[in-house]
């Protein structure tokens, strides 16, 4: 069948339409839309009857994370810690505390910190100073190569660096315990730098062997932890200008770890209840 030029085409055939459901051209046609039906209105409840009322779409609750932000106190100057009744003995064990532990290289230093800071009853750090100058990689400043601005400009940044570390911990409650070969003649390595950036409440304690003991020790060492014969004899020669100044001195030489690490504790009971001045 053929159809008018501009006469509307008959639309194809839908799904689920037959040839009686066709199209019809009346439905083409412009003029005022005609009247449908009237909608019919839902049938009322039945008596007694409650409608249930539309429910919201709302999130859902999300569950809180089990570890949140921990606020944590900033880290300040230690402060000295306050001495106990006269009644009580100082208790060095339980007590939050700041230690420096000083010597020459062979001293037994680290292995003293590890073992006292492994036997506390309190929360303890250990922060070794050559540890945090190694940390520096590529371009790493030996001071076994010389002393010279490259090395103390990085010694200096360490000792910062365990300063501001210390701070943290122990504004926390955790006690800390560090160790450096700190020289009562150089002001550059001196104690000076240590009470500004932990506080004068930090306790320095002397590991000073005997000559022969740090030598046997140093012997056992490998890579540039090891010192020649010739500076660890200098080292430990200034080392001994410690004796006079007020500070606690340990001579370990006829002592293990154990003992070194409970004479510790007792010198560190005695700077309790008389801080020394430095």
């Amino acid at each position: 069948m053929q159809h008018a030029v501009g006469s509307p085409l008959p639309p194809p055939h839908q799904p689920g339409q037959g040839p009686t459901t066709g199209w019809s051209p009346a439905g083409q046609h412009s003029g005022p839309p005609q009247p449908g039906p009237a909608p019919v209105p839902p049938p009322p409840p039945a008596p007694g009857f409650a409608p249930t009322p539309p429910v919201p779409h709302t999130m859902p609750s999300r569950t809180p994370d089990t570890t949140g932000h921990i606020q944590l106190p900033p880290g300040g100057p230690v402060p000295m810690p306050s001495a106990p009744p006269a009644t009580a003995a100082p208790d060095p064990t339980s007590t939050t505390l700041a230690v420096l532990l000083i010597g020459p290289a062979g001293a037994g230093k680290t292995s003293v910190a590890k073992y006292w800071a492994d036997h506390r009853r309190v929360p303890t750090a250990h922060i070794s100073l050559d540890d945090v100058r190694e940390w520096v990689r590529s371009g790493f400043a030996d001071p076994q190569s010389g002393w010279n601005d490259h090395s103390e400009a990085q010694y200096r940044l360490a000792r910062r660096t365990c300063g501001f570390s210390a701070r943290n911990f122990l504004a926390n409650g955790i006690s800390c315990i560090l160790d450096d070969a700190v020289f009562p003649d150089r002001p550059v390595v001196g104690l000076g730098g240590w009470k500004r950036h932990v506080g004068p409440g930090l306790l320095p304690v002397v590991l000073l062997p005997g000559l022969e003991i740090v030598l046997e020790r140093n012997a056992k060492r490998a890579g540039n932890r090891r010192l020649t014969d010739e500076e660890v004899a200098r080292i430990h020669g200034r080392m001994a200008g410690w004796y006079g100044s007020g500070l606690p001195i340990i001579d370990n030489s006829q002592m293990d770890v154990q003992q070194t690490a409970q004479v510790l504790n007792d010198v560190l009971s005695r700077s309790i209840a008389s801080p020394p001045s430095w």
